[in-house]
């Protein structure tokens, strides 16, 4: 009996010695399968899935789909994703360099329009003031009422003054040459291919020219931010370049932004590409001059650097603060980021604010993002959104023509499939 007694106390030990070494080795063999499986994530971002993101820009580079690219990511603050694809030239077979120096061309507007508002925070303005409150050359505007006819066309007086507020949110009226229309080919000839020698001579040029239609009735992507850069010099005393250095460069470290790009920096511009007849991506012809620039316009113009524009965008993430200073009320900002023209704006899921685009219904968007994102991009391929709700922002920058919203889109995709907290 104490025998079998002593056998079942020993065995009953041995089972329970067994049994929780059994299970401590199945948990720690579990616990490494969910360590390996698991990718390796910062700020809650996968860097395994973040690497398919730049498996595709590689592979576009290599189909000759783009000749080079920076894609720059942070979450909370913190860079996760900061890549260089490809070539800066494809004729010179430069390579891609982080701090590559591209034309941001309408990423210039975002930036013009901030700097806009600082003005409006000291009382230079207000939003619903008539721009011929300053500029009385604003008064007798024309509208076309048959835009296929060009300038020629038939026109008719505005019916209402040209406002501050629609200047900003691109529903004055004003073309920027792009509809596709015989006057909106004839506004892009007389702004961008006849001589201008300041920015007062452009919007001088712009409002001699027929609006497309009636002040407030429609959005109409425009040239109305280069009447924001006009409005700067006769605020502030300064011509918008020094008004962008002294107020947002210099104070950001934004060294590598401006109308001009310096001799000694000149190494790291990235020129512009296109498809050739032969359908081969080659080096554009034709390159905007990177130096001597006078007209500091709000449209474009601005030349500038992943890293720089990744600063300027967390300074607007971080409620219009960075590093101690701040450079907009976080309640300006509000403003600047909710839709501000009803249902003008004819996108799915999106409306526009004070210079920005902004994701309002995220289901009829038909894309992975955030009710609140807002974003743009520019006529060479480089694009950029914010979202606050997820403490995020993307940038890629690429220097191609004609402008498409292809990589935009992907770049939404891949960035939010990388998200997994």
């Amino acid at each position: 009996m104490k025998l079998t007694l002593y056998s079942e106390r020993a065995l009953n030990s041995k089972t329970i010695w067994l049994l929780t070494l059994f299970l401590a080795l199945f948990s720690l063999s579990a616990t490494g399968q969910e360590v390996q499986e698991s990718p390796e994530a910062t700020q809650g971002v996968s860097n395994t899935r973040l690497d398919r993101y730049g498996d595709f820009l590689k592979q576009e580079v290599v189909l000759g789909k783009i000749p080079g690219a920076v894609s720059l990511v942070t979450r909370k603050n913190k860079i996760v994703h900061s890549e260089a694809y490809g070539f800066m030239s494809l004729e010179e077979k430069s390579p891609m360099s982080k701090d590559g120096i591209f034309h941001i061309m309408s990423m210039t507007k975002p930036i013009v329009s901030v700097a806009f508002m600082m003005l409006y925070e000291e009382g230079h303005f207000q939003l619903t003031d008539p721009v011929s409150k300053y500029l009385p050359q604003f008064k007798n505007l024309k509208v076309a009422t048959d835009a296929s006819q060009g300038l020629d066309g038939p026109t008719e007086d505005i019916q209402s003054q040209v406002t501050i507020h629609q200047l900003l949110s691109h529903t004055a009226g004003f073309s920027h040459g792009l509809g596709g229309t015989q006057l909106d080919k004839e506004i892009m000839q007389a702004l961008y291919f006849e001589p201008q020698k300041n920015i007062e001579d452009r919007v001088n040029t712009l409002i001699d020219l027929p609006l497309i239609g009636q002040p407030g009735a429609q959005w109409y992507y425009s040239a109305a931010p280069d009447v924001l850069s006009l409005l700067i010099e006769k605020f502030s005393g300064m011509n918008t370049a020094e008004f962008l250095q002294e107020r947002i460069f210099d104070p950001l470290g934004m060294r590598d932004t401006g109308y001009n790009v310096a001799k000694k920096n000149q190494k790291r511009w990235v020129p512009v590409h296109n498809y050739n007849e032969a359908g081969k991506m080659v080096n554009s012809e034709q390159q905007l001059p990177v130096e001597g620039n006078t007209v500091y316009g709000g449209t474009h113009g601005l030349f500038s650097t992943a890293a720089d524009y990744m600063t300027f965008c967390q300074m607007l993430l971080n409620q219009g603060s960075w590093k101690g200073r701040q450079y907009l009320s976080p309640k300006t900002l509000e403003i600047m980021t909710i839709n501000q023209v009803g249902n003008l704006y004819q996108a799915p899921g999106q409306g526009f604010g004070l210079g920005f685009g902004v994701t309002t219904d995220l289901a009829a968007s038909k894309s992975a993002g955030s009710v609140g994102q807002y974003y743009w991009g520019g006529a060479y391929c480089t694009y950029f959104f914010i979202d606050p709700e997820e403490e995020l922002i993307a940038l890629l920058m690429t220097q191609v023509q004609p402008y498409n919203d292809y990589y935009s889109t992907v770049m939404r995709q891949f960035v939010y499939q990388a998200i997994i907290d």
